[in-house]
C-alpha cells in the first residue's frame, strides 16, 4: 500500500495550502508568524514534508478565508 503522503490527493492539498497563500497575498514568512511557526516549517507542510491534521488545516482555512472543501480533491 502506497503511503497517502505520496498520493495525487495528498500532492493536490500540499499544492491547494500554497494556492491559498499565495492569493491571499502572504509569504511563507508571513503565515510563520500569524500561526507562530517557523517559516521552514511552513515550507515543510506545504512541499508535504510535515503532515497536517485537521486542527491545522481549519488554522490554515481560517487564515487563508477558505472553505476546507477548498483543499480537498473531489
Amino acid at each position: 500500500m502506497k503511503k497517502s503522503i505520496y498520493t495525487k490527493e495528498y500532492e493536490h492539498f500540499t499544492g491547494q495550502l500554497k494556492k491559498a497563500r499565495l492569493e491571499a497575498g502572504y509569504t511563507q514568512v508571513d503565515v510563520a508568524k500569524k500561526l507562530k511557526k517557523s517559516q521552514s516549517n511552513i515550507s515543510k507542510e506545504e512541499s508535504g514534508q510535515v503532515r497536517l491534521d485537521v486542527i491545522q488545516l481549519k488554522e490554515y482555512a481560517r487564515l487563508y478565508k477558505r472553505d476546507i472543501s477548498f483543499f480537498i480533491m473531489n
